[in-house]
């Protein structure tokens, strides 16, 4: 990215467009240029034909429009779905030495041939449990899928100088600036939910689980005989609380959420095998669970880790008429957040 002057971020959501804009950096703190959120039918989002992806575009520039964006230089993320991101361990060796043993041994990393990959890695540092090993994450997606996401930006007059896994974007905005323990931050999404473990600065586990806010609209929709949107309003105004239409939105979901938090708890033990040393420090929730009432109460509770709300705005200076017009759907900017923080040098 070196060299590329100013960009903006686009996060293409299940139902809506999300563009954002930053000046300033890391060290001294970021301020809200532009923006833009746009619904969008999801029909259209989901479409991959030509048609579809016309329409996809033409909603993209409506939002480049909206948010008085100028420069054409973008940084996109890739939904979780659609990559595939691991850490690995090797021999510690040179720069050099292990740039050439990484891309020798990348079929052996990747759940995919690697002629039909487009693949990254980054260094983190010294193996936790051996010091003469590194530690990489490697991150991959198909050559197709992102070929065809280049294809269709650049034919809109972009310039797209950065594709970064959503997981990873995420976890930038979201994670509180210098804290020495291990934190997990937790995307409930529509489909399905992200979910990274960052440790000094780096993500050290990523993982995607299947069900999202979806299955828990359906889930209370079957269960108390309502539509699905009712169910979705109940959800939302109700969320987890026991002593509001006699916790029937609760009864309905503990089931599930049950399932939910049980796979938090075998990834913090998963992390706590490998980096056997250090303290789980909290849960941060995004997304969908950011603002279900009484959501981080109940993981709290489920997995005995302190539980908080995150906010991607964290290190953003935004003005009151932003702060106000963006009141409605603030939670859901934490993937467009993160691409915009990354670092310009």
């Amino acid at each position: 990215m070196n060299g590329v002057g100013d960009f903006f971020s686009l996060d293409v959501g299940t139902n809506s467009i999300r563009l954002v804009q930053l000046d300033g950096d890391i060290q001294h703190g970021w301020s809200l240029q532009r923006y833009a959120y746009v619904p969008v039918d999801r029909k259209i989002i989901q479409d991959s034909s030509q048609i579809g992806r016309q329409k996809l575009g033409e909603a993209i520039m409506n939002a480049v429009r909206q948010a008085g964006i100028r420069t054409k230089n973008i940084a996109v993320g890739m939904p979780a779905q659609k990559t595939y991101t691991t850490i690995v361990e090797v021999e510690a060796q040179t720069p050099k030495e292990l740039d050439r043993m990484v891309k020798y041994q990348m079929d052996q990393y990747i759940p995919m041939a690697v002629e039909e990959a487009k693949a990254d890695y980054v260094v983190l540092g010294v193996s936790p449990n051996d010091p003469a090993k590194a530690e990489v994450l490697i991150s991959s997606t198909s050559i197709e899928y992102s070929e065809s996401l280049l294809e269709m930006i650049e034919s809109l007059g972009l310039n797209v100088i950065a594709q970064e896994p959503e997981p990873l974007a995420m976890a930038r905005a979201l994670m509180p600036i210098g804290v020495e323990d291990a934190r997990m931050i937790v995307d409930l999404g529509e489909k399905s939910t992200d979910l990274v473990v960052v440790y000094k600065n780096a993500p050290r586990l990523v993982r995607s689980i299947p069900g999202g806010f979806d299955s828990l609209v359906k889930t209370v929709s079957a269960s108390l005989g309502i539509t699905e949107e009712q169910s979705k309003q109940f959800i939302l105004k109700f969320g987890l609380a026991q002593d509001k239409i006699e916790g029937q939105v609760f009864k309905a979901l503990d089931g599930v959420l049950e399932g939910f938090a049980s796979e938090l708890v075998k990834s913090v033990r998963f992390f706590q095998t490998k980096y056997m040393n250090t303290k789980m420090g909290g849960i941060i929730l995004s997304g969908f669970a950011e603002i279900v009432p009484f959501f981080a109460e109940y993981i709290e509770a489920k997995t005995s880790v302190a539980t908080s709300q995150g906010n991607p705005w964290q290190l953003v200076r935004v003005t009151p008429e932003q702060q106000q017009a963006l009141t409605s759907v603030a939670s859901e900017f934490a993937v467009a957040i993160g691409l915009a923080e990354r670092s310009n040098n």
